[in-house]
């Protein structure tokens, strides 16, 4: 598969339709296109579930590389990180060190956010963990995942409400089982719509990760209804995906952020995606003939 992506012309312009290319100038040029838009953005360099400490630093080296070039071009741009590609597997001492340097940075660069990606269940309470321990040390530049496939989301939203936090909500990409998760996709949207209100009415600016028209429109209604301005929250999709209705929500006024995902990782990330949840091939295939 990376071969066919790689070197088939077809397979090329696919890649290049979801990921922004293979270095730091590709994500650059990126950004400035999606800021020529009115569209915010999250640079994300692939990688992740590091089992050595020299990869988990290399990981770290490419994340702090990154806040120097939001810094240097002046771009409309935040980051998102992947603990496990900083050493989460290895040690808790290692990954919240390296963590450390990188929101660190941040913060010495005008508050810069840093959002810590969340991966599966068997993460989630350790990547909160980490989370609290930066924030009760003074980093309040850095933000949480929720996925609202997990019974436990509701508890951890009002936590995250409680404290002040930035919370990201999305339905969720990894297969749970039953035990910690919500089989049916009603239930996940049901769930995802319950959270959503609690943070548009009580929490601190969250970013709404869905490209499903339906619940985006019940949030336009709710913050309507409830005299919610639109500088309080915003909405957030994958690069390449739904692309006009991420035009069409900026031109109405609203944040809109994408997460541009770069890096040769990008090729095994895809395919362990799809082989835990071979809906997401479905979806992304259907989007590359959408705007």
């Amino acid at each position: 598969m990376k071969g066919f992506v790689t070197h088939n012309p077809l397979g090329r312009v696919v890649a290049r339709r979801f990921v922004a290319g293979e270095t730091v100038d590709d994500a650059v040029k990126t950004v400035r296109e999606m800021n020529k838009l009115g569209i915010h953005v999250s640079l994300d360099h692939l990688g992740e579930n590091t089992t050595n400490v020299e990869d988990a630093n290399k990981a770290t080296g490419q994340a702090l590389g990154i806040l120097d070039v939001i810094k240097k071009e002046n771009l409309d741009a935040n980051i998102s990180v992947k603990l496990t590609s900083m050493g989460q597997d290895i040690g808790y001492d290692l990954c919240y060190q390296n963590i450390s340097k990188v929101v660190q940075k941040a913060q010495d660069y005008g508050d810069i956010f840093v959002r810590l990606d969340m991966e599966g269940s068997d993460y989630t309470q350790k990547t909160l963990d980490l989370f609290r321990n930066l924030w009760d040390n003074g980093h309040h530049n850095v933000g949480v995942v929720l996925q609202s496939y997990l019974y436990r989301t509701e508890k951890d939203v009002e936590d995250m409400i409680k404290l002040g936090v930035r919370v990201r909500l999305c339905k969720g990409a990894y297969l749970e089982p039953a035990e910690v998760a919500y089989q049916e996709k009603a239930e996940v949207d049901r769930n995802y719509i319950r959270c959503m209100e609690r943070l548009l009415s009580e929490g601190k600016y969250p970013g709404l990760a869905t490209h499903d028209e339906r619940i985006i429109e019940h949030a336009i209604s709710y913050t309507i209804r409830n005299r919610i301005t639109a500088d309080r929250f915003e909405f957030q999709m994958l690069h390449g995906v739904r692309r006009d209705l991420q035009k069409k929500l900026a031109n109405q006024g609203y944040n809109v952020r994408a997460y541009i995902p770069y890096g040769s990782e990008w090729y095994p990330y895809l395919m362990r995606r799809m082989a835990e949840r071979p809906a997401n091939l479905f979806f992304i295939a259907s989007q590359f003939w959408k705007g």
